[in-house]
């Protein structure tokens, strides 16, 4: 499975989801399915506004975990 840490990413700069949406562009909804693990796919653009934000890398966003189901999109 893959993890997105966004949420991880969003404590450690002590954001809100409504602050990381209205920096963004990204909807608030987007973002909480982001936040929740419940997405299938991350969007490239919304990736690479992540990165700006955190002023990190992929990587350091997304990770792969063995074993793991995967996770069932909601929306």
């Amino acid at each position: 499975m893959i993890n997105i840490k966004i949420a991880e990413m969003m404590g450690r700069k002590k954001l809100t989801k409504k602050a990381v949406a209205d920096a963004t562009g990204i909807r608030p909804n987007t973002i909480s399915l982001y936040w929740y693990g419940n997405t299938k796919r991350i969007d490239i653009e919304h990736l690479d506004k992540f990165c700006a934000l955190f002023n990190c890398q992929p990587g350091d966003l997304i990770e792969y975990v063995p074993g793991q189901p995967v996770a069932k999109e909601t929306e």
